[in-house]
């Protein structure tokens, strides 16, 4: 509909008042098709950034990008060369994880047809970078990321510039977080911190329900610190941030040696030191130091538990997916056909004939009224525990704006809790998305595994053009 107003009628349904106080986020314009958990875990290693420059061997095989070539069962952490060999081989032994390395002089791209590119994977993970970060492969891993990829950010204490560029990972993450063309504005809702800590090892906060902490591959106590940092967490800035271990005499906002966050339908992880993941054998030559195996800490089982989580194995599960989780589709109503299911602003389910259903008579038409409108959508969803979850949805955009550079008008796809509180936004589309017909959208909830939690769309339109966010054929899958 390219008018300057609708006209409503139909179906219709009791606005649910929750009082929401909405976030901001970054508008979801990459390219690409959403990457989302296979039934095999791809993982990414980054080797592309000095990942071996001095001591560093943060690889888990010399055979890349297939460590497989290298050895293709391998049952011992020997049987993998690289200080990261334990972690990979840990992982390949699940029989639920696909591994590879982006080679030394490669680059970081997302929606191209290389074997490494991004959009075949569902978690990358950066092992202390050692150069920046080119603008199209900051564009490239934020993208990534908000289209429902994992990030894991492995950083090391400041003034760690193993190859003598003047960078060093605290920079490198910290301009990937300041200076990207996607989302500059705090993305994930932390910095790193421009310290060097000697030695500690950070406690976990006391939380049974969190998978990074208590997944599959062991509960998570203590971590180490050997010449590392931390961050400062700013929750104003991304409430989906969480620090789970804390330098030792901090807590809160600050000291957060491990966190994690969400971004777009994506996970983040941060972890202050790559000593932990060190296993202590790799290259001739270099000098390792073994935290995988460290008797104070339970390193191994916070990279392997992250790991599982950021792929889309989390929340109870991970071990390659194996959990007890029954397959079923959890939506009621899901193409808006029936009633009652859904909680709406009045006229928003409606068999209009003003826009067109994916499929059926009805469908959710939110805004379209070149006027100042906030139309809202919502249904509230139980996700079982040891479960991974995905969220589909067909939305339709059309617009009466002429602009190919503001976004006037928004709809915000977020997870809601049980007092009204914002626990993560999934996208936020708007006037610069409109296309012809219905695309699909899909999203990660496994993080919200073992809640009851509700899905809420917020539509917010300006006082001059019109634009309609047109949504149908609904589906919450979990297995």
């Amino acid at each position: 509909m390219l008018g300057s107003g609708r006209s409503r009628h139909g179906l219709t349904t009791a606005l649910t008042g929750f009082g929401l106080l909405l976030t901001g986020s970054a508008l979801q314009l990459g390219t690409g098709a959403p990457a989302h958990a296979a039934a095999t875990h791809r993982i990414l290693f980054d080797n592309a950034h000095a990942e071996t420059a001095g001591n560093a061997d943060w690889i888990i095989s010399t055979s890349q990008p297939d460590p497989l070539g290298q050895n293709s069962s391998p049952s011992a952490e020997k049987d993998w060369t690289g200080a990261l060999s334990s972690w990979g081989v840990a992982l390949q032994k699940t029989g639920g994880y696909s591994l590879k390395t982006l080679p030394s002089g490669s680059s970081l791209a997302y929606g191209g047809t290389s074997a490494t590119d991004l959009s075949k994977f569902d978690t990358l993970v950066l092992p202390e970078p050692n150069t920046l970060f080119t603008a199209a492969e900051k564009t490239a891993i934020m993208n990534f990321v908000k289209n429902g990829g994992g990030l894991f950010m492995i950083s090391d204490h400041t003034g760690s510039d193993r190859n003598n560029d003047g960078e060093d990972a605290v920079e490198i993450f910290n301009d990937l977080m300041t200076n990207n063309s996607v989302d500059a504005t705090d993305p994930f809702g932390f910095s790193v911190d421009s310290l060097s800590i000697g030695s500690d090892h950070p406690s976990a906060i006391a939380d049974s329900s969190d998978p990074v902490l208590h997944g599959s591959f062991g509960t998570v106590g203590k971590s180490l610190i050997a010449s590392g940092t931390t961050a400062t967490l700013k929750p104003a800035d991304n409430p989906g941030v969480k620090g789970l271990l804390y330098r030792t005499g901090y807590s809160g906002n600050t000291g957060a040696f491990f966190a994690t966050s969400t971004f777009g339908s994506g996970r983040v992880a941060f972890w202050g030191d790559s000593s932990p993941v060190d296993d202590g054998t790799g290259q001739s030559g270099n000098t390792l130091y073994d935290g995988w195996n460290d008797p104070g800490a339970n390193d191994a089982a916070l990279a392997l538990n992250a790991t599982a989580w950021l792929a889309g194995a989390g929340g109870g599960g991970g071990g390659g997916g194996s959990t007890s989780c029954t397959a079923a589709q959890l939506l009621r109503d899901t193409g808006f056909e029936s009633g009652g299911a859904w909680s709406a602003t009045s006229g928003v389910i409606t068999d209009s004939t003003g826009e067109s259903p994916r499929s059926g008579a009805y469908y959710a038409w939110l805004d379209g009224n070149g006027t100042a409108t906030t139309d809202t959508l919502s249904q509230p969803v139980t996700i079982p525990s040891g479960c991974s979850a995905r969220l589909t949805v067909h939305l339709h955009v059309d617009t009466a704006e002429t602009t190919a550079t503001t976004a006037y008008d928004t709809l915000k796809v977020q997870v809601v809790g049980g007092s009204g509180t914002v626990l993560g936004t999934l996208a936020t589309y708007s006037n610069l998305d409109a296309a012809a017909g219905y695309t699909e959208r899909v999203f990660d909830l496994s993080g919200y595994a073992g809640q009851t939690v509700t899905l809420k769309f917020t539509g917010t339109e300006g006082s001059k053009y019109q634009t309609s966010f047109v949504v149908d054929d609904t589906a919450l899958d979990v297995s």
